[in-house]
């Protein structure tokens, strides 16, 4: 998927977890074939996950941020209402793989689709508990860290320009960019919340139309109010995203804000996933398609 993508493959990673982690030695590593584009991810055994970074970075400064997600994991867990990863240790580079890596737990459940339970009104309610029990975390006195999503969305227009012109020929280039805009220009964030920060479906863990556990929580922080609406355009039809608005008490400028998230977000998949991350690029697709059919988006002056 990266120009810069790194090897890892279950025999290695067998390999450095019997070396590393002597509890988990024998076990069974299996790779997990997903919509994973930052970590390879291997389950060991029944109970526990592998996650080994696809490129490289500083290796010091990476374990650092691995201890700070490992944190974060574990502060989320502790408080949203269904199950979710904690960490179970940081492996360290070795046998030619030039990365730390981490343990997490398992959490059982199948990965979420961004249609497959749009009409579930059961699951709708179960995003908005789990939203809402987020933004209830004590921020103690955190703020956004300027890394990613969840500031201004202003800052993201050199971004932007990159996926309109790589989109040249996939997509309608110059509707998405008149439809940008119009969303950059929203009022500012009022404030921040505690955020997961990446709600996409395939973030989230359902069992028949239930929510059952949320992935990937590392990035949990501080961020804009909005940012975890992004699950709503993923995830739902208009009745849905309507339940949910209704539920959390969404007012227009902080509801279509979570527009703009999800359109910042939708507009890097399609080009860059084509073809090595069709699962990515197909989430991108469906979630601009449900953007440009909402009257109340399309209506922004």
């Amino acid at each position: 998927m990266h120009a810069d993508q790194l090897h890892i493959n279950a025999a290695l990673a067998a390999a450095l977890i019997d070396a590393q982690f002597p509890d988990y030695r024998g076990l069974p590593v299996v790779r997990l074939d997903g919509a994973g584009t930052v970590n390879a991810i291997f389950r060991v055994g029944e109970h526990v996950t592998a996650r080994f970074p696809l490129q490289p970075r500083e290796p010091l400064k990476a374990e650092d941020a691995l201890r700070r997600e490992a944190a974060s994991m574990d502060e989320l867990a502790d408080n949203v209402p269904v199950p979710a990863p904690r960490s179970r240790g940081i492996g360290s580079p070795g046998l030619g793989y030039p990365m730390p890596w981490s343990l997490q737990s398992w959490v059982v459940g199948d990965v979420a689709t961004t249609d497959g339970l749009a009409a579930s009104s059961a699951l709708a309610e179960d995003v908005v508990e789990l939203i809402a029990a987020l933004r209830a975390v004590d921020r103690r006195g955190r703020s956004f860290d300027g890394v990613g999503r969840g500031g201004e969305l202003k800052t993201h227009d050199g971004w932007m320009a990159t996926c309109f012109k790589y989109s040249e020929g996939l997509l309608d280039v110059p509707r998405l960019q008149r439809l940008w805009a119009r969303l950059r220009e929203l009022p500012p964030k009022s404030g921040d919340v505690m955020s997961h920060r990446d709600l996409i479906p395939a973030n989230l863990l359902v069992r028949d139309d239930r929510l059952v556990g949320v992935l990937d929580t590392g990035g949990f922080g501080p961020a804009d109010p909005s940012l975890d609406l992004v699950a709503a355009w993923h995830l739902f039809d208009d009745a849905r995203r309507a339940l949910i608005r209704q539920r959390l008490g969404s007012g227009q400028v902080e509801w279509l804000r979570g527009a703009a998230w999800a359109f910042v977000q939708a507009m890097g998949l399609p080009w860059y996933y084509r073809i090595t991350n069709p699962a990515m690029a197909a989430l991108g697709l469906s979630t601009l398609a449900r953007l440009l059919a909402d009257p109340e988006v399309s209506a922004l002056p």
